[in-house]
């Protein structure tokens, strides 16, 4: 994955920090490495106004279309926060591993994700709902 700076609207980073926060105050929080680096990439990010957002990146409640490019399919997700995560709905979780690494990503970019014993692969095709994008500022 990326290491580039992140870009995040003001209220996404206030709701994510708290997330976190109770997450590391949970014996699972510590055991899931990628909650870490979703912290360390939230100290580092630039907090823009929600109008001020880049249209293809990805933000909380966002609908995308994603490519395996090992099975050569397309999948549409929506990011969501966990008590919103359904996966019979296409609703992945921001906490979850492939979650935390999807947010902030752009049309293009592709996540690698080590879960033992392979590599899982997406490539970020499209962005086809974006709430700020959409002035859906209070989602």
């Amino acid at each position: 994955m990326s290491k580039k700076n992140l870009v995040v609207t003001r209220p996404d980073l206030q709701r994510l920090q708290e997330l976190l926060r109770g997450a590391s105050d949970s014996a699972e929080g510590t055991a899931r490495p990628h909650l870490q680096e979703l912290r360390d990439r939230l100290l580092r990010a630039t907090a823009v106004e929600a109008q001020q957002m880049v249209p293809d990146v990805i933000t909380m409640n966002s609908t995308i279309e994603l490519f395996d490019p090992d099975r050569k399919d397309t999948e549409t997700i929506t990011l969501v926060y966990p008590d919103e995560a359904c996966s019979e709905e296409g609703k992945l979780s921001v906490l979850s591993l492939l979650g935390s690494a999807l947010f902030g990503c752009r049309v293009g970019d592709e996540v690698n994700l080590q879960v033992p014993p392979r590599t899982i692969r997406r490539q970020v095709q499209k962005v086809t709902f974006q709430p700020e994008r959409a002035g859906a500022f209070n989602l």
